[in-house]
């Protein structure tokens, strides 16, 4: 397929070509492979400026989406692309293979680094979905800081740069200039640009933006880092978002509460940390869902009111495919169950498959399927079995349908119980809200439900 790029796809060639280390910052779906592959030849074979590429991605994006890019376009077709995937015996023969791109899993960059020590060979490394190199303390972000002095080309892409805070920003900029724009140190960072908010003692839960920081941070960075919106840039089709009510009858409404009273009361005399709030309400979003985990780790169904509304979805999209984001295993299982000719997200074949029109229902994990994946050629359909806190993955796994080359009206629906955790979530993610900070505050209005 030939190659014609939008202007802004052309312009963000030419900013890579003209910055040894830059951030592409553009929404999914605007190209970003496609683009970093087009610069990334160039220096290969134009200006022979680099000699051996280094791609971190998601699993499932380095073992599909980078290889079936550069197949895809007349210009990159002559690119060679070796897979540092699997077993070790296995990555270490990707690693010998004579190759032009060499496409490695984030989970794989600390063994990379041990690996090669000083003698790091990658001259580009472009690292797809830099946010998940936002927290400075990973192994991951350790691991490639320690080479990063041996890298002379560095490109970040990402469409969602602050999915939780500025406070995200610093670990991925570091990776591009080595601390010259943000700080040499995370702690600095914050002391900068950051007053500490709510806290127990000493320790701080959340980090409040001091006045103009966000203007400031913007201002510094953005002389290597490059920021698109969709909206203006692509001929997009109309995208619809509908929030489904699940009314739960009353014996499941009653269950729900009893076992969301049991949940919530211990914690009613305690000090609520992120890790007590997170479990906590991840339970709660289980008993939404439908069913709960007992303690032997066997989910015990609560209602099947979420199933009938997927069921009734379905009917209503008469043969059209559905892609189902789910949370849980349970729900999983009981999707499973309750519609036989679903089929669970695994590996290329079925993104494959899926984008030909031979899967009816395709079930999917945010988690797995929220980065580089595109699935706009198989459905234009996705229903969310629940909401999620988590604003990065509702972005990120909505737009592997609503996305360039998606040519029909995509409808994105969200099963929401009423009168449960789910109806928060979703607040959460109209506001935009942190993460952390949300699910405390819902937490909180749950133990003053039950102890007033």
């Amino acid at each position: 397929m030939r190659y014609i790029p939008h202007d802004y796809q052309a312009y963000c060639i030419d900013f890579l070509l003209e910055h040894p280390a830059a951030g592409l910052f553009l929404k999914p779906g605007m190209g970003k492979t496609s683009i970093a592959l087009t610069a990334a030849d160039h220096i290969l074979y134009d200006s022979f400026e680099v000699s051996k590429v280094l791609v971190i991605a998601p699993l499932r994006v380095a073992e599909d989406t980078w290889s079936r890019e550069s197949a895809k376009w007349d210009h990159l077709k002559h690119l060679r692309v070796s897979k540092v995937l699997g077993d070790a015996k296995k990555r270490l023969a990707a690693l010998e293979a004579d190759a032009d791109l060499y496409c490695i899993n984030r989970e794989n960059v600390s063994w990379l680094v041990k690996h090669y020590g000083p003698h790091w060979p990658f001259d580009l490394v472009i690292i797809d979905e830099l946010s998940n190199f936002r927290n400075p303390t990973s192994k991951r972000f350790r691991a490639l800081r320690k080479v990063r002095p041996l890298i002379k080309h560095i490109w970040g892409l990402t469409g969602t740069p602050r999915p939780r805070s500025l406070l995200d920003l610093w670990a991925q900029v570091y990776l591009l200039d080595r601390g010259k724009r943000l700080g040499e140190t995370y702690g600095g960072y914050k002391d900068r640009y950051f007053t500490p908010g709510r806290r127990n003692g000493y320790v701080v839960f959340d980090w409040d933006p001091r006045p103009g920081a966000e203007e400031e941070i913007t201002e510094r960075i953005s002389d290597i880092c490059v920021s698109l919106e969709t909206d203006g840039n692509l001929e997009m089709p109309e995208l619809v978002v509908t929030n489904r009510p699940v009314i739960l009858s009353h014996a499941s409404k009653a269950q729900y509460e009893q076992l969301e009273r049991e949940a919530v009361l211990p914690l009613a005399d305690c000090t609520i940390d992120a890790a007590s709030a997170a479990a906590v309400n991840g339970k709660l979003l289980q008993l939404a869902g439908g069913a709960v985990y007992d303690d032997d780790h066997r989910a015990r169904e609560i209602h099947c009111e979420k199933l009938d509304a997927l069921e009734d979805i379905i009917a209503e999209a008469n043969g059209e495919p559905v892609l189902v984001a789910y949370r849980f295993q349970h729900e999983r299982d009981r999707i499973l169950a309750r519609f036989p000719q679903a089929v669970q997200m695994k590996d290329s074949s079925t993104i494959a498959a899926w984008n030909r029109g031979e899967i009816p229902i395709l079930l999917a994990h945010p988690a797995g399927a929220g980065h580089g994946l595109n699935l706009q050629d198989g459905g234009h359909i996705i229903v969310w079995f629940g909401p999620t806190y988590d604003l990065e993955l509702d972005e990120q796994f909505n737009d592997r349908l609503y996305r360039q080359g998606q040519r029909s009206t995509t409808s994105i629906i969200y099963l929401v119980a009423e009168g449960t955790v789910e109806e928060e979530a979703m607040q959460s993610l109209k506001i935009k809200a942190d993460e952390q900070a949300s699910m405390m505050e819902a937490l909180k209005a749950r133990i003053e439900k039950y102890t007033a």
